[in-house]
């Protein structure tokens, strides 16, 4: 049948058009970048650190020691001293305590959150507590034993330990639907666990392949996702409510901390291997898309988010060169500068 040549035209353009994905174009940029860095000295390494929206604090695990910082003004406000190992830093605002992961010792510090005075030391039921998670809705502290593969449960009220879950792997971060339910990664098994956080039994196994060694955890909880952040530079979508892997996002080397910001649909991985955090979108509850990878710098691993202004905050140092192989460290780190130890703030412009 004969057609003008126009008419073809619009109607091959339009068969085209319908054939691309709606969100195949490049999405919009974020805005993000560093806007500040804060100076905290010192020597020695760091792991989690975590954000008081409400309180305007931010909690930064450093060597034997958590230093406290006002988010407003980025002046310290105090320190939690005497720590073995400090890994993670839980808060019960509603108790007014803190909880703190001591690897090294096997312990939990529990501290006040207002003078930052030491309440008690707790010793866990394993060995070498790592991510440490309060759920509200049991009033329960879940300390996550990397090298005994379980998890030692307190009562936040009075410390005392009332469980421990056997998880069948190395856990690493952990997250809450403050629904009842608890979700840990398993790095060396590849796998979500999902836990009643108030019998404290394991309610389901969910393979992430093909994530491997999964790290960083983060939570939309309107949307029964989980965001998480997988070492071989991808990061997995999961839903919360069967384990249905959902999608996987590249990111960057590296990766350890995840977030996501329910305020602006977006989430973070911060990837200390490249020096980047990758900003993710969520365009749907099934669709997912990278916006960005913001410039940070390298060791720029863990990261907490501050709900309130949207920005986040980073760990790192500057390095020096590597020292020597040895048969005990074949791949040595690079050495950290002494009191280059500072927090990377990263907003919207």
């Amino acid at each position: 049948m004969y057609r003008p040549v126009a008419l073809v035209s619009i109607v091959a353009c339009l068969a085209l058009a319908s054939s691309v994905p709606l969100h195949a174009a490049a999405p919009a940029k974020a805005g993000y970048h560093v806007t500040k860095e804060i100076q905290l000295g010192g020597e020695g390494g760091w792991d989690y650190l975590t954000v008081d929206a409400a309180a305007r604090r931010l909690y930064v695990s450093h060597s034997t020691k958590v230093t406290v910082v006002d988010v407003d003004t980025s002046k310290t406000v105090g320190d939690v001293q005497n720590l073995s190992g400090v890994h993670g830093i839980a808060l019960a605002g509603d108790l007014g305590r803190g909880f703190i992961s001591n690897g090294r010792s096997s312990t939990v510090t529990i501290f006040d959150l207002k003078t930052l005075a030491t309440l008690g030391e707790v010793k866990v039921t394993g060995e070498n507590p790592d991510a440490i998670l309060y759920d509200p809705v049991s009033s329960q502290v879940f300390a996550f034993n990397g090298r005994s593969h379980n998890a030692t449960v307190l009562e936040a009220k009075t410390g005392k330990v009332v469980g421990t879950i056997e998880l069948g792997g190395k856990p690493e971060f952990a997250t809450t639907d403050l629904k009842g339910r608890v979700f840990v990664n398993i790095e060396d098994r590849g796998e979500v666990v999902a836990i009643g956080a108030k019998d404290l039994t394991v309610k389901a196994h969910w393979p992430l392949k093909p994530c491997e060694e999964p790290t960083g955890m983060a939570i939309d909880r309107e949307h029964h996702r989980l965001l998480i952040g997988c070492s071989n530079k991808l990061a997995a979508v999961v839903d919360t409510e069967g384990g249905k892997l959902i999608t996987t996002l590249p990111v960057g080397e590296g990766v350890d901390g995840s977030a996501f910001d329910p305020g602006t649909g977006l989430g973070f991985t911060s990837n200390g291997g490249d020096g980047t955090l990758t900003v993710i979108r969520e365009e749907t509850p099934d669709r997912f898309s990278v916006v960005e990878d913001v410039p940070t710098r390298k060791g720029a691993r863990t990261l907490a988010l501050d709900e309130k202004t949207h920005s986040v905050f980073l760990s790192t140092a500057q390095f020096g060169p590597a020292p020597a192989p040895t048969v005990e460290q074949p791949h040595p780190r690079p050495t950290i500068l002494p009191d280059t130890f500072m927090i990377l703030v990263v907003s919207r412009q």
